[in-house]
């Protein structure tokens, strides 16, 4: 990982190294947007933090971005705004939307120092405790424990469903995993529908408890209390295999019906009969990913190589030399690979 200074989206140079530097970079851009959001009210609240995910498809690998609220060289996040229930809202943001949380050390014992302004080296003091019941030590330990078991956030798409200055609902998705989260910077609200693409039914909110009512994939007139967080959470099938391999294609741009699978010299790819092949799942215009178990070809040399299913038409293949892998015996490897230009099958 690499300390860009204030990277951004907009900024190629930062894209650049992002894409190309073989490391992650702290993602200030989202940062930046949360602490106009939720710590200084900025007039475009959420709308701010949509805007930097729309970017998304500009990295190659988004949902690998560390993504904070505050750190070593800026205010706390309690130095611009000390409700701790707005922290609570900016914590639940960077535990369930894409990247990889890091928590400043502290923010759990709600530590800030706000002496001329509250930056560095203020922002650095020395904790004199360690109570693990506060309200924001539970929400990071309830979310981390989500994080691990709902494979949705830590590798899944980014879907806005509900969008205001003051009201951001959205639902992180992989394969049959869904995580619906629901916030509100303001005062208290009633939605009169929002989509979950839950299944129907009653869930649980994992923060709060509240039970939740799913009819036809939606809450009808759901009220978020003020600077309310609300996360449902459905965890599918998880894979498993001897060597999971962790498929990422960038670069490929599909239309609606359009889906990107693996084909390959092996079983678990097909045997190079497309209608076999592994599909991928859609995170961003710019990225596909899945998670593929191998245990017949553990250990072996596969050749493999990408290609678009199209309705009603026929394939479009990789219009290259196969690529080759030998996959581990055991254990988890990723492959990281750039869509070449097709060719009709």
């Amino acid at each position: 990982m690499t300390e860009e200074a204030y990277s951004h989206p907009g900024d190629d140079r930062s894209i650049e190294f992002a894409n190309h530097s073989g490391m992650t970079m702290l993602d200030f851009g989202l940062c930046m947007a949360i602490r106009a959001a939720l710590a200084q009210g900025s007039d475009n609240g959420f709308q701010t933090i949509q805007y930097i995910f729309d970017q998304d498809y500009r990295y190659s690998g988004a949902t690998e971005l560390v993504t904070f609220i505050d750190n070593h060289d800026m205010p706390r996040f309690q130095s611009l705004n000390p409700d701790p229930a707005m922290l609570k809202v900016a914590i639940a943001l960077i535990m369930t939307a894409r990247g990889i949380p890091c928590i400043y050390y502290g923010t759990e014992q709600y530590l800030h120092n706000d002496t001329d302004g509250g930056n560095d080296p203020y922002n650095r003091p020395m904790m004199e405790k360690w109570d693990t019941e506060t309200e924001t030590y539970r929400y990071i330990r309830l979310l981390s424990g989500l994080r691990r078991l709902n494979p949705a956030i830590s590798m899944g798409s980014h879907w806005q469903k509900y969008l205001t200055p003051d009201v951001y609902c959205y639902v992180r998705r992989y394969r049959d995993s869904v995580c619906f989260v629901a916030l509100n910077r303001g005062g208290e609200v009633t939605l009169p529908e929002v989509d979950t693409e839950l299944p129907d039914g009653e869930h649980t909110c994992v923060v709060t408890r509240n039970k939740y009512e799913i009819k036809d994939g939606k809450i009808y007139d759901l009220r978020i209390e003020e600077r309310g967080v609300i996360v449902l959470s459905r965890v599918g099938e998880r894979i498993k295999g001897q060597t999971l391999v962790r498929v990422q294609l960038n670069g490929v741009h599909t239309q609606l019906g359009e889906t990107i699978v693996v084909t390959g010299d092996c079983p678990e790819l097909g045997n190079w009969d497309i209608s076999k092949a592994y599909p991928l799942e859609y995170i961003n215009s710019n990225t596909w990913f899945a998670e593929i178990p191998f245990d017949e070809s553990a250990g072996n040399l596969i050749s493999y190589k990408y290609a678009m299913w199209r309705e009603g038409r026929s394939p479009l293949r990789e219009n290259l030399v196969n690529r080759r892998w030998v996959i581990a015996k055991e254990g988890t490897v990723k492959w990281r690979d750039t869509w070449a230009s097709g060719r009709e099958s």
